[in-house]
């Protein structure tokens, strides 16, 4: 995905419900959803002009963070591929995937071959991960896990390139003259780091073609964003970074229940005049989620969304 010029409107994407369900965020309604729900939610996103679909990965969740996490995590690969198989042209995006977690080669293989089947519309956000429990049950040093994600970009670098053969020589990785197939249909896959740590917005700066940020609220983003942008210059890197942002949760129209304080609602010329502060600080990307009481509602929302605001964010 390509950074709009200046002054054009951001591009918009949704992290799907009903795939992760964290007690954070999820839905009363989405508890009893399925495989027909994510469906329709997929095809009614891209419909409404959306530009990705998002999933999450989480291996296992242990029983102290359960509570919170819930243990409703499908995994993104499979995730992905099935509603690929559903749609023709929405970017598909892991957000995101901890790549530590597996060998390079296995991510390689398993997302080269979803971008293939896909037609090249593989959007790989990576990130560093976060329970240590889940790391200490696959094997993995989770103290290494930020020097394991830096080396995972380079070697899915070379993994997910064209090279039917790649090669990688690094301190937690080394192979080559290992050839897989299919390759990829995207001649460079995006890589789209997620995080809003100091050691993630300098990873992302460094390594990334996009930046995905936990959770920071507006005020933050101009700081973080300014310093992407300097990491990058003090490196000499050229290519465009692609900046992301994660909207207040929304609800276009008048809500008849209680949506939360943090919820943004109303009229829809009134919620792109409040999301076009987001372009104004430098991000191409929005990802948006609504409030609903049921898939019904959502796919509502999502239509009014992509006919009623999308067009006014410029």
């Amino acid at each position: 995905m390509t950074p709009p010029d200046g002054g054009a409107a951001p591009a918009y994407g949704i992290q799907l419900p009903v795939q992760s369900q964290s007690t954070l965020y999820a839905e009363p309604w989405e508890a009893a959803a399925g495989p027909e729900d994510l469906l329709a939610l997929a095809r009614a996103a891209e419909h409404a002009g959306f530009a990705y679909l998002a999933t999450c990965d989480h291996v296992a969740v242990p029983r102290r963070l359960a509570p919170a996490m819930g243990t409703v995590w499908y995994d993104p690969v499979a995730t992905l591929a099935y509603l690929a198989a559903a749609t023709t042209r929405i970017r598909l995006l892991s957000h995101v995937a901890i790549v530590g977690l597996r060998h390079p080669l296995l991510t390689a293989k398993q997302y080269a071959t979803l971008d293939h089947l896909s037609g090249g519309r593989l959007i790989l956000g990576v990130g560093a991960g976060h329970v240590r429990e889940e790391f200490e049950a696959l094997g993995v040093d989770f103290g290494q896990r930020g020097a394991v994600l830096d080396e995972a970009i380079d070697a899915l670098r070379a993994t997910l390139g064209p090279d039917e053969f790649p090669s990688h020589h690094g301190k937690f990785h080394d192979f080559e003259g290992l050839g897989q197939r299919p390759r990829p249909a995207q001649e460079r896959v995006p890589v789209w780091v997620g995080g809003s740590s100091s050691a993630a917005v300098r990873r992302a700066a460094l390594k990334g073609d996009g930046w995905l940020p936990q959770g920071d609220p507006r005020d933050r983003l101009p700081a973080q964003i300014d310093r992407l942008r300097r990491l990058r210059a003090e490196a000499g890197i050229a290519q465009p970074l692609t900046v992301g942002a994660i909207t207040e949760p929304l609800y276009v129209g008048t809500p008849e229940w209680e949506v939360g304080r943090r919820t943004l609602s109303g009229a829809p010329d009134a919620l792109a005049e409040s999301l076009r502060a987001y372009p104004a600080m430098g991000v191409h990307q929005i990802q948006v989620r609504f409030r609903s009481r049921s898939r019904t509602e959502l796919v509502d929302q999502i239509q009014a969304f992509g006919a009623e605001v999308a067009p006014h964010l410029t």
